[in-house]
């Protein structure tokens, strides 16, 4: 070695041992974990809380006018409501104005009876008039959506015919949405159709419209999948999410529909898994609940218990 290599190496040898002292000093003794950074805190959720207003179906909830039911979900500790369409209009702003809750999405009251794939065409324009009034109350409500099923899939009515209509016939509706501003959400039930994420987001995208995207339920996924993949599929197409539970075990062991007899929380929804991704989609509106009643609770025990379910749940 030459003496500038050797002056070289000494200078760069004496500047890594301060370095070398430090980073021993620092380094944990000898059988101990080392040191982890605290991650850093989630921001707070600022999702909201609603409730879809066609559960509050007790006896005793029936005999309500629809103020006074408005006034029971606002003491409750709910924000906003969820209301079927073709409700008198005039009513539904009184009672929203006199309690202070918002309406953040409407249901359209005839796609089940009339759906948007019925074979005969009378019965598809009454669905499309139905959906064309949805989109008209969204707008006299102040609300962002219409929760809409856009097809039943039975053995007289095939997947593809199913998939064909609906996709026309919301077709027609779109140039009032448009005017409107308001968004036409599809919902994942159990009629037989759009079974997987990636149909689902496909279907939606088949419109080339912002204004047709999708109203996620998480409990009517959990029997045959998993929220959090449906949701990072699907992504910002999300507009609106229902929150209810499901449980595998009482499905296996009563029937498909007793499997939403769970409470919050004490079924098989995995909310932290289900809100995370939530987060990672950027979603930041509404978690509207339709959760089972049990039969023994008041409706303002009930709601309160909800209200309160929730607000675990947006921690979660």
């Amino acid at each position: 070695m030459n003496r500038r290599s050797f002056l070289c190496s000494a200078a760069t040898l004496g500047a890594a041992l301060p370095l070398a002292s430090r980073l021993v000093a620092q380094a944990p003794a000898a059988g101990t974990a080392p040191a982890v950074a605290p991650a850093p805190a989630r921001p707070a959720r600022k999702l909201r809380k609603g409730f879809m207003y066609g559960t509050l179906n007790s006896e005793s909830a029936k005999k309500l006018s629809l103020l006074e039911r408005f006034r029971l979900l606002r003491e409750g500790g709910f924000e906003g409501v969820e209301v079927p369409s073709a409700l008198d209009q005039r009513e539904v702003l009184a009672a929203r104005d006199a309690t202070g809750l918002e309406i953040p999405s409407v249901v359209v009251s005839t796609h089940w009876a009339r759906p948007l794939s019925d074979a005969n065409p009378t019965v598809r324009a009454a669905g499309l008039e139905g959906l064309r009034q949805g989109l008209r109350d969204a707008n006299v409500f102040g609300a962002k959506s219409v929760l809409l099923v856009p097809a039943v899939v039975t053995k007289d009515v095939g997947y593809v015919d199913a998939y064909q209509r609906s996709i026309a016939e919301i077709t027609k509706a779109l140039p009032l949405a448009e005017s409107l501003g308001v968004t036409i959400a599809i919902e994942n039930v159990w009629n037989r159709f759009l079974l997987s994420p990636i149909e689902a987001a496909a279907y939606v995208d088949a419109f080339k419209s912002p204004l047709v995207r999708w109203h996620f339920d998480v409990g009517n996924i959990v029997t045959q999948a998993w929220p959090e993949q449906w949701i990072r599929t699907l992504g910002s197409r999300i507009v609106q999410v229902h929150v209810k539970e499901f449980s595998r075990k009482l499905r296996d062991q009563k029937g498909p529909f007793a499997g939403f007899q769970v409470d919050l929380l004490e079924g098989d929804s995995d909310w932290p898994e289900t809100m995370a991704a939530l987060d990672a989609v950027g979603y930041s509106g509404w978690l509207i609940t339709e959760q089972w009643r049990p039969p023994e609770m008041s409706d303002p025990a009930w709601l309160a218990h909800l209200s309160k379910k929730l607000d675990l749940i947006n921690a979660s």
